[in-house]
């Protein structure tokens, strides 16, 4: 299950900004991997324990401790956005571009993209539509095949760096910033999303293997949780390093599917761009897998079966199909803006499940912080959009409100004061009520 679980978060953005990162933090690199481990490892854990200690089975019934309607919002905008908008057309124009468009002229890269992207959910679209055999083919066969190709790159770039670790100077933010940075940058795998979005298949899948009780159900996902960030953790470490040790020979790369390429062709010539194609296209795969089939389970779910599993994983492939063949460059643009809206109070749900123990669950303490951090992730939303949707929408007024205004803003963690400040009003609140209210 531990493997199915790394299996199902590792997808190409996994490789790709850990290795962009170790080109531009360089000597600050061992900062920036704690920063980056704690949003790309840490939290997305902290989640997968929050869901087994709450014993919640799905992100409508966690996130539905702020209220009904709220959940279901949550969770729809969860999944879209994890699934068919976002990660899911990433994972098929990533492996495009990483793996396939070197091998091909630049005046076919739109048609072989649409034939590349084809058959990519049209192998999506089989495994999905064949989900009690997921443990199987992702946890024990395509996720073990990923680590070999994998391991094959980075063991070759660890034996013969062409740069020292502290031969490398670290550029932009992270001269002076690289912990902070790094933590953002651990935004971009999405893997906190993933993990609200992957507990409803954990638990499923757990239950199929025979384990029944709910106490045993959350210890079983507590312990493929923790083996499982503890790989990705070392992986991380060791791709990021892989990125430092290549400045040797080549400039920082404008993005890391660039970095790879060059690694890769470096160390095993034409050979190479096989290997990394191969890796990037199976981890891509898996991932892919992975999220259609918890989208699918979700929406099926949430609509009482009225629209069969088997509908909904159709038409989520069909979208992200269609989505992918727009570009990666199109999708990376309008997915950070995104991600800022959602992260914060993703990151204060997972918070707020973990330590609900202490105050009962109660729903006052849920509200008071989700306001005002909601309020505040909108800010960090209206920044990180491109420059033309800023000025077309009017948005230099209220950013420059927020930059005058909410500490931290200039970091992108403006929501991080206003959610401790709901925190600390809900819980007086709390306190003032008589338990029997605070319990309804």
């Amino acid at each position: 299950v531990a493997s199915l679980l790394f299996g199902l978060f590792f997808g190409a953005g996994n490789l790709i900004f850990p290795v962009h990162m170790g080109q531009m933090a360089g000597a600050n690199s061992v900062v920036a991997i704690l920063g980056f481990v704690v949003t790309a490892v840490g939290l997305p854990l902290l989640a997968i324990v929050s869901m087994a200690l709450s014993r919640s089975e799905s992100l409508a019934e966690l996130s539905g401790r702020v209220g009904k309607h709220y959940g279901i919002f949550f969770t729809c905008l969860l999944y879209l956005t994890i699934g068919p908008c976002f990660a899911i057309p990433r994972c098929a124009s990533t492996s495009f571009t990483v793996g396939m468009a070197p091998l091909v002229g630049e005046d076919q890269q739109a048609l072989a993209l649409l034939i590349f992207s084809t058959i990519f959910f049209a192998l999506v679209l089989y495994f999905s539509l064949r989900p009690s055999g997921i443990l199987t083919y992702v946890g024990k066969v395509i996720n073990p095949v990923f680590l070999v190709f994998l391991l094959l790159l980075i063991i070759a770039a660890l034996l013969n760096p062409t740069a020292g670790l502290t031969e490398v100077a670290p550029e932009g933010n992270y001269v002076n910033h690289p912990f902070v940075t790094g933590f953002l940058e651990g935004y971009n795998t999405m893997d906190i999303l993933a993990a609200l979005a992957f507990g409803i298949t954990i638990v499923q899948v757990i239950k199929e293997l025979g384990v029944e009780k709910p106490q045993d159900v959350a210890g079983a996902t507590y312990r493929a949780g923790l083996f499982s960030s503890l790989l990705m953790t070392v992986i991380y470490a060791l791709i990021t390093l892989m990125g430092v040790f290549s400045r040797g020979v080549f400039a920082t790369s404008e993005n890391g599917g660039i970095a790879l390429t060059q690694i890769a062709h470096h160390y095993f010539g034409p050979a190479g761009q096989l290997i990394l194609a191969a890796t990037v296209t199976l981890a891509c795969l898996k991932t892919s897998i992975g999220l259609v089939t918890a989208c699918a389970e979700t929406f099926d779910k949430m609509t009482g079966g009225k629209f069969s599993y088997r509908g909904w994983a159709i038409l989520f492939t069909t979208f992200s199909f269609a989505v992918s063949n727009v570009g990666l460059s199109a999708i990376i643009n309008y997915s950070i803006p995104v991600l800022m809206l959602i992260y914060p109070p993703a990151i204060a749900l997972i918070t707020l499940a973990f330590i609900g123990r202490f105050f009962g669950h109660d729903r006052i303490v849920y509200i008071a912080v989700m306001i005002p951090t909601w309020i505040a992730a909108l800010f960090d939303f209206m920044k990180t959009l491109p420059g033309s949707a800023q000025t077309a929408l009017h948005l230099d007024a209220p950013i420059q409100f927020a930059a005058a205004n909410l500490p931290l803003f200039d970091k992108n963690l403006g929501w991080l004061l206003p959610a401790v400040i709901g925190f600390a009003i809900g819980m007086i609140w709390h306190l003032s009520r008589p338990k029997n209210a605070a319990a309804a």
